[in-house]
């Protein structure tokens, strides 16, 4: 995945909050890419940070300047954290396009915790939307656990995946879809599943039109198994089988691998919020 050289990037759109500290706490609701199965498996095995737009302590724990680093599309093909801010760019005009009433979301970076809309959050449950402030939290450090801990093979692709989705859960929200996850139930077809299926199908709608945004130059076949791996590494029964030992698809909320695939699938090769809406 290549973005412009010349697109120029709009920072404004995320808040960096990294080196700042926040309560450690349990998050409550919104949807994330693994969520809280990955709080409860990491609790089984196992000051304040409001942020301003473009400043924080970047990935190597020095001051940085996100509006003064990431500027064009150069700058997201060589940094990784303003790669990330061209895929927020990307998903947002997309979106603003497809969708008759879309509004900003926000990405907030953090490190390790920080507070939200829906409660203290840490970076264990993962990459997440809350629908309370209609924010996406992410600590960049996943994309390192992604690989690691998740065993998939990484790539700008896969990092993108992951924002993608999360910001199908954003276009959920703002469609009146969300609401079909917050009923506590699990298993393979419960409403929590079907959200989070339908996210990853959303961010395979946003890959197939990635390009004619104005900031992403090319996503290759390549790309798209990178995506694929990283949907695959985040389904809950390998999740279960790693931690666990076992599969138990009664106790489901996210989706197999091979749902998650599928699904992100669909709306690549058909492009179509409606083909999300009625997959099975």
């Amino acid at each position: 995945m290549r973005f412009r050289k010349d697109a120029s990037l709009d920072t404004s759109e995320v808040s960096d909050r990294r080196g700042q500290r926040g309560m450690s706490l349990p998050v409550a609701g919104g949807g994330g890419l693994v969520g809280i199965l990955v709080l409860l498996l990491t609790l089984y095995l196992n000051s304040s940070g409001g942020g301003t737009p473009g400043s924080g302590i970047t990935v190597d724990g020095s001051q940085g300047d996100l509006s003064a680093e990431c500027q064009t599309g150069e700058d997201a093909n060589q940094r990784a954290d303003c790669r990330i801010v061209g895929v927020v760019d990307s998903v947002q005009a997309f979106w603003d396009r497809r969708l008759g009433n879309y509004t900003q979301s926000t990405t907030v970076f953090f490190t390790d915790q920080t507070n939200t809309g829906c409660g203290a959050a840490s970076s264990a449950v993962g990459p997440f939307y809350c629908p309370v402030d209609k924010t996406v939290y992410i600590d960049l450090g996943f994309y390192d656990e992604l690989r690691s801990r998740f065993g998939a093979k990484g790539g700008p692709f896969a990092e993108a995946y992951v924002i993608a989705h999360e910001y199908g859960h954003h276009v959920q929200d703002l469609m009146g879809l969300l609401d079909q996850s917050q009923d506590g139930a699990t298993g393979p077809n419960s409403g929590s599943v079907r959200v989070e299926l339908m996210a990853d199908c959303f961010a395979g709608v946003w890959a197939r039109g990635a390009t004619d945004t104005g900031f992403i130059e090319d996503i290759s076949d390549e790309d798209i198994q990178d995506g694929l791996d990283a949907a695959a590494a985040v389904g809950d029964d390998r999740i279960q089988q790693e931690s666990q030992g076992r599969v138990n698809p009664e106790s489901w909320t996210h989706g197999s691998a091979q749902q998650r695939q599928d699904h992100f699938l669909i709306g690549y090769r058909q492009g179509s919020i409606e083909a999300c809406q009625s997959a099975p």
